[in-house]
């Protein structure tokens, strides 16, 4: 590394800012830097409902079943329902909103929904099963998972929603702020839904930046976890 002070660009040179170590003095040459520290896929439990890592699937229902989370808040940007989600996401979600709002000040997100309990998720749950969980099965009862719009209105919960501004700024950078896409294209075979550009997954930035950057793209084949296109044992 060289540093370039002042206008009289004098130098310094690297053994300046770093002292030569024993071990690189005599050679006068660097040491290689340490390998970072191995991601720690330990760190939070996928099976705790409360847990960001959580891992809600067709053959992983919540336990229990009709759980409901303890910290759940207003979401703070425009809604088209009284949404809630958990504190962390909503603090996540409201700097995305933000952050998207300054680099396209006509645009903005709307959340159309956020935590939905065993009950309402049965209500709402329409006997397709490529779309809609089953209560107890349901990602939005976890109160980590937003279906998102823009405030036009234009694809809200349709698949051209990808191709809408909003969309592509939500694939390409939600990671920054800890929301994965949780149902991709070309991936039902795994995740057991059809492709949802709407629907994001917190996860905190630690686990979204290590998937983006290893370009894994469902929480199953980052974990390891087994296909889930169909409902186990105890589903339909």
């Amino acid at each position: 590394m060289v540093v370039i002070v002042g206008a009289g660009a004098s130098f310094v040179g690297i053994s300046a800012v770093h002292p030569p170590t024993a071990a690189t003095a005599s050679t006068g040459s660097v040491a290689p830097a340490a390998d970072p520290p191995a991601f720690n896929m330990r760190k939070y439990t996928l099976d705790a409902p409360s847990s960001r890592w959580v891992v809600v699937d067709k053959l992983r229902p919540l336990n229990p079943r009709k759980y409901e989370p303890s910290d759940l808040v207003r979401v703070s940007i425009p809604r088209t329902f009284s949404a809630t989600i958990r504190r962390e996401a909503n603090t996540a979600l409201t700097l995305m909103n933000k952050e998207f709002v300054q680099s396209h000040p006509k645009y903005g997100l709307v959340v159309h929904s956020g935590y939905r309990s065993y009950a309402t998720q049965k209500a709402v749950w329409d006997g397709d099963y490529t779309l809609t969980a089953l209560p107890g099965y349901s990602e939005h009862q976890t109160g980590w998972a937003v279906d998102l719009a823009g405030k036009n209105g234009k694809c809200a919960i349709y698949e051209c929603f990808a191709n809408t501004t909003e969309g592509k700024w939500l694939a390409a950078n939600s990671y920054k702020y800890g929301f994965i896409l949780r149902y991709p294209k070309g991936m039902q075979n795994v995740t057991g839904y059809q492709f949802e550009p709407w629907h994001y997954r917190y996860v905190g930035t630690l686990l979204s930046i290590e998937m983006h950057n290893r370009n894994i793209k469902t929480l199953e084949q980052f974990f390891g976890l087994p296909n889930a296109p169909k409902y186990g044992v105890g589903g339909h």
